[in-house]
C-alpha cells in the first residue's frame, strides 16, 4: 500500500513498493494531489495496469534499437521505421518525458516539409514504436493517441477509373510481350509488383485461376527483393478465358518455362521489377496517344468492373487482396448503388412487370 508523509519543507511525498519490492516515491506540493497520486498507484496495482514510473527512464532510440531486433519486418518496411526514428526530433527524450505536445510540433512540422502521405506514415511508425512501449508496460498510455493528422485527400474525387475505349488503346499500343502485363493488371487486378512476379507455376490454365503468391519490389541503388503480396494477401483470382488464352500464347511466344520461372523475366534472373514496368507503361501511353492514366488505374478499372456486375463486398475485397472488407469500402463504396439506385430499379422492375402484363392482356384480348 502507498503512504503520504508530510516532510519538513512542507511539501507531501507518496511513497511504495513497486512488483519488485523497490521503494518509489514522488513529492506533491498539495496534499489532495498527492491522496489523488496514492489512489491512483493504489488502484493500478490492484487491477494490475501498475507501471514503475522509472521504467520509462529509457529513451525512445533505445527502446526502438532493442525492439526492433525483434521484429520480423520486410527490408523496406525495416528501412521507413529506421528514418522514421531518425528524423523524429524528441528520439532521445525518456519514453515518460515524451508528451503530446511533443508529438503536435512534430506532425505540424512535418506537415510543412512534407506530402500528407508521407507525414502519416512517419506518425504511423513511431505510433507503432510508442504502443510497443506500452505494451511492454514502460510507460502507462500512448502518448500519440488521437493525435490529429493533416487530411487526406479525398480518395473519390482523386480516383481515375480508365475507361474501357481506354484500356483497348493501351492493349494495342504496348509491344506483344508486355500486353499479358497490362492485362493481369486491367483484368484480374494485380498491383504492378505481383503482376511482374507472377510464375509458370501460378496460372491454372485448367482452373483458370492466378494465385498471386508474391510480388517484387524495388528500391534505388538496392537489390530486388521478392517478398509477399501487400498486406500478406496471398490469394486466387478467378479469371476470364480470354485472360488465360493470353496468357497461354505469352508461354508460347517467350519458349519453355520450368519451375520458379517468371512470366516477365528481367535482368540477371530477376522478374521485371516495377520500375522498368513503369517505363514501359509510360512508353504504351505514347505510343497510344494516352495520357493521365497510371498502371494503379487499371486496378480500379477491374474493381469497377466487378461492382457493376453485382459483386459484393467481400467477393471485391478477395479478387483485390485488400486487407479488410471495410478497405474495400473506404476505397470503392461511391461505386456501389445506393438505396435511391436500388429504388429506381424496384420501381422500374414493378413498372415492366405490370406494362407486360397489360400488353398481354391486350394480346389475349384481340385473338
Amino acid at each position: 500500500m502507498a503512504s503520504i508523509q508530510k516532510r519538513p519543507n512542507g511539501k507531501y511525498l507518496v511513497r511504495w513498493r513497486n512488483e519488485e519490492n523497490k521503494e518509489r516515491s514522488k513529492q506533491f506540493e498539495l496534499k489532495r494531489d498527492a491522496n489523488r497520486y496514492r489512489a491512483k498507484i493504489e488502484s493500478s496495482m490492484a487491477t494490475g495496469s501498475y507501471v514503475d514510473p522509472k521504467a520509462g527512464n529509457v529513451t525512445l532510440r533505445q527502446f526502438y534499437d532493442e525492439w526492433q531486433q525483434r521484429q520480423l519486418w520486410t527490408t523496406g518496411t525495416a528501412r521507413g521505421m529506421e528514418f522514421a526514428i531518425r528524423q523524429v526530433p524528441f528520439a532521445n527524450n525518456s519514453l515518460n518525458k515524451i508528451q503530446r505536445s511533443h508529438i503536435e510540433s512534430w506532425v505540424k512540422q512535418m506537415e510543412r516539409d512534407y506530402a500528407v502521405n508521407t507525414v502519416h506514415t512517419r506518425f504511423r511508425n513511431i505510433k507503432t514504436v510508442l504502443s510497443a512501449a506500452v505494451a511492454d508496460g514502460l510507460i502507462i498510455k500512448n502518448p500519440s493517441e488521437n493525435i490529429r493528422l493533416p487530411r487526406k485527400q479525398n480518395l473519390v474525387s482523386s480516383m481515375r477509373i480508365p475507361s474501357p475505349e481506354q484500356v483497348s488503346r493501351a492493349l494495342e499500343g504496348a509491344e506483344d510481350w508486355y500486353q499479358p502485363y497490362i492485362a493481369l493488371c486491367a483484368f484480374a487486378g494485380l498491383r504492378r509488383g505481383e503482376a511482374a512476379a507472377v510464375r509458370l507455376e501460378d496460372i491454372d490454365f485448367l482452373g483458370r485461376t492466378v494465385h498471386v503468391a508474391q510480388q517484387i519490389q524495388k528500391e534505388a541503388g538496392l537489390e530486388p527483393e521478392i517478398r509477399a503480396p501487400k498486406y500478406s494477401s496471398d490469394r486466387i483470382v478467378y479469371v476470364p478465358d480470354e485472360l488465360i488464352f493470353m496468357l497461354s500464347e505469352h508461354v508460347k511466344n517467350i519458349g519453355t518455362y520450368t519451375k520458379n520461372k517468371y512470366l516477365f523475366p528481367g535482368h540477371q534472373g530477376w522478374p521485371l521489377n516495377p520500375r522498368q514496368a513503369e517505363y514501359r507503361w509510360q512508353k504504351t501511353l505514347e505510343n497510344s496517344e494516352l495520357s493521365d492514366v497510371t498502371l494503379h488505374d487499371l486496378r480500379h478499372f477491374f474493381a469497377s468492373g466487378l461492382i457493376a456486375a453485382g459483386c459484393d463486398v467481400v467477393t471485391v475485397q478477395r479478387a483485390m487482396g485488400h486487407k479488410s472488407p471495410s478497405v474495400t469500402l473506404n476505397t470503392y463504396s461511391h461505386l456501389w448503388p445506393d438505396a435511391a439506385d436500388r429504388t429506381r430499379v424496384a420501381a422500374g422492375g414493378l413498372m415492366t412487370s405490370v406494362f407486360n402484363a397489360s400488353a398481354d392482356q391486350v394480346r389475349t384480348e384481340t385473338t
